[in-house]
């Protein structure tokens, strides 16, 4: 066979490809079966099913044709909006230069050009990023890293683990451990031993209607304390924690809580960190909630926003101290011994990379400071409004807590998130009877404005 014989046979239509695809993607499913949907009560989705077909700047498109306002991020994730032409147009290109490359023992650029970019992002000497592909991945890294380093300097007995109550830390086996809902927990056995947990930090009786960080509470970090006169320090590895806990329902930390964390671990030589996948890029402000608290933790652990939410990747950044602690021995040794065949994809670094280019041109980390204010008075606008009983924010962030209906919890929060979608075209975040908010960091004042006027319409409408 010839040459161009072959390239006849081998020629690809790229715009009947693109024709086929493209209708798959933005069209309804002809069965939706066959899909068991994650954290989604999926006979009752598939009964009423909510699709997005395509999404730009703040908005999602249904495939049904209604444009929706995004007040979520999509899931805390897409934090510069949808469909950006930096992100786009990285993607396209690195898939088209290289679509994989192994980084066990081989690499490719991108992974060192986005760790010093993150290197230099993070606070302190958070100097070194190891790859993941999630924030669950993210999580039972750090988790080992934290392990592994107290018997790497000698303290292989610091195997034991610290969560708080209401924390969510992924759906691996070390974060459900060391996480702290009950719904994620009972269901697969006994877990991790040697894992325990502070009390949570929600206060409702003392803190209700709190604009920002919560006057009271800050007595709970002592509850460290107790559990290191329990345990005794020299068996804890590590304590984990979200500077605000997301799943749980929008949990903001009591004022000075995070500083006195950190100072009772310093003292007792235990490993803190921070799980910033969601808090992490501009939500709070800055690059990740520890520099808005002014705490630096020994390791943050990173996804979400990471990309922008276009490429799936997680990270550990972690601190010169740990990092060095795993290379003192002979150059042809491995280091650490875990890893994924994904870490550092190129096509996530890519994205990555524009994604970061996407928030220094936009200054979008000070965006949750600038709003912040007017983000503050729209959320509190709802207050008085029936069944809302509590009302938290933060930069960015926000939850409309409601009274749970007698003998049917959650409930009132679900007919909430279904009337807003459906009939006020806004999309947004329900955990139990909590309504909870996360917009593009690219929203503007008439964006904040509509959200809450919905949602005031959406509280009287299900009351």
């Amino acid at each position: 066979m010839s040459a161009d014989s072959q390239a006849s046979k081998g020629a690809v239509d790229h715009g009947a490809l693109s024709d086929h695809y493209g209708a798959q993607a933005t069209a309804m499913p002809t069965s939706m079966d066959a899909f068991w949907m994650p954290f989604t009560a999926n006979k009752q989705f598939k009964a009423t099913p909510r699709l997005m077909a395509s999404a730009s700047g703040m908005f999602y498109k249904s495939v049904d044709g209604r444009e929706v306002l995004d007040a979520t991020a999509g899931l805390w994730c897409c934090n510069a909006g949808h469909s950006r032409p930096r992100i786009v147009e990285a993607v396209k290109k690195q898939i088209e230069t290289l679509d994989f490359a192994p980084n066990f023992s081989m690499s490719s650029p991108l992974p060192f050009v986005l760790a010093e970019r993150l290197a230099e992002l993070a606070p302190g000497n958070l100097n070194h990023v190891f790859y993941a592909n999630s924030g669950s991945e993210a999580v039972d890294s750090a988790l080992k890293m934290a392990i592994a380093y107290h018997r790497a300097r000698g303290e292989g007995q610091r195997t034991r683990l610290i969560g708080r109550e209401k924390g969510y830390h992924g759906v691996g086996f070390g974060g459900i451990s060391v996480g702290g809902l009950p719904n994620n927990r009972k269901w697969f056995g006994p877990l991790l031993p040697g894992v325990d947990h502070l009390r949570h930090t929600l206060d409702i009786a003392r803190n209700a209607f709190s604009k920002g960080l919560p006057e009271h509470g800050l007595e709970l970090a002592e509850d460290l304390e107790r559990l290191v006169a329990l345990h005794d320090a020299s068996t804890i590895a590590a304590v984990i924690i979200e500077p605000i806990s997301g799943s749980a329902g929008v949990v903001i930390p009591p004022d000075g809580y995070l500083k006195r964390i950190r100072e009772i671990c310093t003292r007792h030589g235990i490993v803190l960190i921070f799980d910033e996948v969601i808090t992490g890029f501009g939500r709070v402000g800055d690059a990740f909630g520890a520099q808005r608290f002014g705490v630096i933790p020994d390791m943050i652990t990173a996804a979400k926003g990471i990309t922008n939410g276009c490429v799936p990747m997680g990270a550990v950044l972690v601190s010169d101290d740990i990092h060095d602690a795993f290379t003192q021995g002979p150059d042809h040794v491995i280091d650490l011994f875990h890893g994924y065949t994904y870490s550092g994809h190129p096509l996530a670094c890519a994205a990555a990379i524009a994604t970061l280019d996407t928030y220094a041109e936009e200054n979008l980390f000070d965006k949750a400071i600038e709003l912040g204010d007017y983000w503050q008075q729209g959320i509190h606008s709802l207050q008085g409004l029936p069944n809302v009983i509590d009302i938290r924010n933060y930069g960015l962030i926000g939850a409309i807590e409601l009274s749970p209906r007698a003998g049917a919890p959650g409930t009132r929060g679900y007919d909430a998130f279904t009337h807003a979608f459906h009939q006020g075209n806004l999309l947004t975040r329900v955990t139990g009877d909590v309504i909870a908010l996360s917009p593009p960091l690219i929203l503007e004042k008439t964006h904040i404005d509509r959200i809450f006027e919905t949602l005031a319409d959406t509280l009287r409408a299900t009351s």
